[in-house]
């Protein structure tokens, strides 16, 4: 049963928080657990959770280092999802878990009035290039590739049909895989930003094919 989705309305994206990472990449249709300690971001998730309870999540560019105190740049293109279980700590600390709702992209970061960054921005849709015939023969490759890397793989990765959730749409299918299987920052910020669904499968096949050839060179299951 395919698990009906939460679309982000126009209103909500007009002042939508964002939460600047170095390494987080949400991806529709994933599940991201965060630890949110410093105060500015306390702040954050206290206001997201009284209102939309949506979040997006925004990957830090190179050098934010030296204005991480400040509003440095982030990625335009990034994920948003709504908090689905939070637990506040005594001492203020929270932790939350975000599922990834869609893509969106920063039109324009809004004037500080709270301690944390708001955002004006728009949903992001896939955009198919391939016909479906393309897409299909990608699907099968990466079944493939997939069947041969299951016996490597941690056990809750190991079912490719539940790791897509049964979802018919190539493009949902594909962002739930990228998120279980790509663990380099900068693999999954390039997948995010792949609109055409049939190159995330080709990007996802490629990748499983390299981790299989790892595999074989060293001779050892090192993904477990």
């Amino acid at each position: 049963m395919i698990e009906r989705k939460r679309i982000a309305t126009a209103a909500e994206l007009e002042g939508l928080a964002i939460f600047p990472l170095p390494d987080a990449v949400l991806f529709p249709g994933a599940l991201l657990p965060l630890h949110v300690f410093e105060p500015r971001y306390r702040e954050m998730t206290a206001d997201v959770l009284a209102g939309s309870r949506l979040l997006a999540v925004a990957r830090l560019r190179a050098g934010f280092e030296a204005d991480y105190q400040g509003r440095p740049p982030v990625h335009e293109l990034c994920g948003v999802g709504e908090v689905v279980r939070d637990a506040r700590h005594a001492d203020g600390r929270y932790d939350i878990v975000l599922r990834g709702l869609s893509r969106v992209r920063i039109v324009e970061e809004l004037p500080p009035v709270r301690s944390y960054r708001t955002v004006r921005a728009q949903l992001v849709p896939d955009v198919p290039q391939q016909e479906p015939a393309t897409v299909s023969a990608w699907q099968y490759q990466l079944e493939l590739s997939w069947r041969k890397l299951s016996p490597h793989l941690p056990p809750k990765l190991r079912d490719l049909g539940a790791l897509s959730g049964d979802d018919p749409d190539p493009g949902a299918v594909t962002d739930r895989l990228a998120a279980a299987l790509l663990a380099d920052p900068d693999d999954r910020q390039r997948l995010l930003e792949e609109l055409d669904p049939s190159m995330r499968l080709a990007q996802l096949v490629e990748h499983a094919r390299m981790l299989l050839a790892a595999l074989g060179s060293q001779g050892a299951s090192y993904l477990n």
